[in-house]
């Protein structure tokens, strides 16, 4: 038993030890600090939905599924991400008509406040293609991670033929780190954000950013308006009039670094 107990606190010194060299060496994220289960519980928190958003958005994408399931039987090749009841589709069709046709039935789906067509009319991506983008979107993932200041819990990431998109809602300097870190990612040709901006709490009485104008609309193969806001492209969300209505999606394509 004596053995026992001393073994334990030995083992419990050399752990504490570690544990400390590597904060003072700043080598080790401290979401990384207590393993597996304590990265987990942070990007959990860093969650902004609520349990209703969450579910809403499962259950959007359900349904997007299902209907583009039976809008292109057997054809085409679509990726839907919903977040906070946005729906962002991405990937590849046979024609203008296919893709004006998966936008519709999304549109029509109960919930949906937003769409982003970012569908390309093209042939259709192959397995290495598909696999980069994975590997693409999940060192993006990581950096977002390790990155202090980036609630990467509240950022959903998607590759697209070396497209990488941000989703989420977040501060004004929220945003523009995630799309730093994203830019800087090796692989990444192109960053998009459809974000919605809201107030930084370390504002002077907290006040939100004024929204962008919605004069710059972008679709695939199209050029934008002139916006207010250089490099920013605005798609206005069509929704029944509600109080309180949310922001319009911001789109904002940047080039890769150099």
């Amino acid at each position: 038993m004596d053995f026992m107990m001393t073994k334990n606190r030995m083992a419990a010194r050399v752990a504490l030890a570690l544990a400390a060299g590597a904060a003072l060496a700043g080598c080790v994220p401290v979401a990384l600090v207590g393993g597996a289960v304590g990265a987990g519980t942070l990007l959990m928190a860093s969650e902004r939905r609520s349990n209703e958003t969450q579910e809403a958005d499962r259950t959007i994408e359900n349904a997007a599924n299902e209907a583009i399931v039976q809008a292109l039987p057997g054809r085409g090749h679509v990726n839907l991400t919903s977040f906070y009841r946005k729906v962002l589709v991405t990937g590849e069709v046979p024609t203008a008509q296919d893709r004006q046709l998966v936008e519709s039935r999304i549109r029509a789906l109960p919930g949906v406040q937003g769409v982003v067509n970012e569908l390309a009319v093209m042939p259709e991506s192959g397995p290495l293609q598909r696999s980069n983008d994975s590997l693409i979107t999940s060192k993006v993932r990581t950096r977002l991670i390790n990155q202090n200041g980036v609630p990467s819990g509240s950022i959903r990431v998607m590759t697209e033929r070396g497209t990488t998109y941000l989703m989420g809602r977040l501060t004004a300097q929220e945003a523009t780190l995630a799309t730093e870190v994203t830019r800087q990612t090796d692989g990444v040709q192109r960053v998009v954000r459809v974000i919605d901006l809201i107030a930084d709490p370390t504002m002077a009485g907290g006040a939100s950013p004024a929204p962008a104008a919605a004069t710059a609309v972008q679709t695939t193969g199209g050029s934008a308006a002139s916006s207010p806001t250089p490099g920013v492209e605005t798609h206005p969300v069509t929704q029944p009039t509600i109080v309180n209505a949310p922001q319009p999606i911001q789109v904002q394509p940047l080039p890769p670094m150099k």
